[in-house]
């Protein structure tokens, strides 16, 4: 009798789009299905994670990289790593430069060196010799798939900033077509993928607390948590009139620097 065994990976990619194609995070949404199609395991929702831009650095035009999880079974793991290796052969676009990268929690969990290296690719131009002896000592796969390769670095850097739980904007949008609508904290997490509400400034809001839904409801990666932040409503006019509601979703601008 074979007993199924489970593990947590991180999935990322990055530099797999040009600037007439699909951005890499519906590549990242498109892989992510494949996984559950084939019955391989489960996945979480995607983070973009924003890395360091300079004229060094080949990028479409935000340089950010794609990070996701999954509950795998141990038995598909090869079998995911070639299906990756495959899917981004088929359809990365011309021009591209991409890099993928899975990750077994248990061989990264409390890295300082992958946590030190996720941080200074957002600061500093990195190299891919140094993406792939790190990603060897680490035992995790890294590969290229085409142009350059550069995609590596932001690929290795995507696994550890998700890993630390504290950077990178979710993809994806919550509420849609209910802007203006004003729900509890409570409404809110329980019609949507969002954990938790806070403020700027990372003071939780209590349950019965309401907030005014704006335009485009879009959570951070907090704690490891969805997690959608608010504006005082004084602070934040949609309509030109004022608003009463203590609370506002965070308007889209505010949100740049995750």
């Amino acid at each position: 009798m074979t007993t199924n065994r489970f593990e947590k990976l991180f999935i990322s990619l990055d530099d797999t789009d040009n600037l007439e194609s699909l951005g890499t995070g519906h590549l990242a949404a498109a892989f992510a299905r494949c996984i559950e199609k084939y019955g391989w395991g489960t996945t979480t929702f995607i983070s973009r994670h924003q890395l360091y831009v300079h004229d060094d650095i080949p990028y479409t035009s935000h340089n950010s990289a794609m990070c996701f999880t999954a509950e795998l079974n141990l038995a598909h793991h090869q079998a995911l790593v070639e299906a990756g290796a495959d899917f981004l052969l088929k359809e990365s676009a011309p021009g591209s430069d991409p890099g993928f990268c899975v990750a077994p929690l248990s061989k990264i969990d409390g890295s300082h060196q992958l946590l030190r290296y996720s941080r200074r690719a957002k600061e500093e131009v990195l190299t891919k010799s140094e993406a792939y002896a790190l990603a060897a000592s680490l035992g995790i796969h890294l590969s290229e798939h085409g142009g350059t390769g550069q995609g590596v670095v932001g690929a290795l850097a995507a696994v550890g900033l998700r890993l630390g739980g504290n950077d990178g904007r979710i993809k994806g949008k919550h509420l849609e077509g209910m802007a203006g609508k004003c729900l509890t904290v409570d409404e809110i997490c329980q019609r949507s993928a969002v954990d938790a509400v806070w403020t700027m400034d990372y003071r939780p809001l209590k349950e019965n607390e309401k907030v005014l839904l704006g335009e485009k409801v879009k959570s951070v990666l907090l704690q490891h948590q969805s997690v959608l932040l608010v504006v005082p409503g004084e602070d934040f006019d949609m309509t030109g009139a004022r608003i009463d509601t203590p609370w506002v979703t965070c308007p889209r601008h505010l949100l740049q620097k995750y």
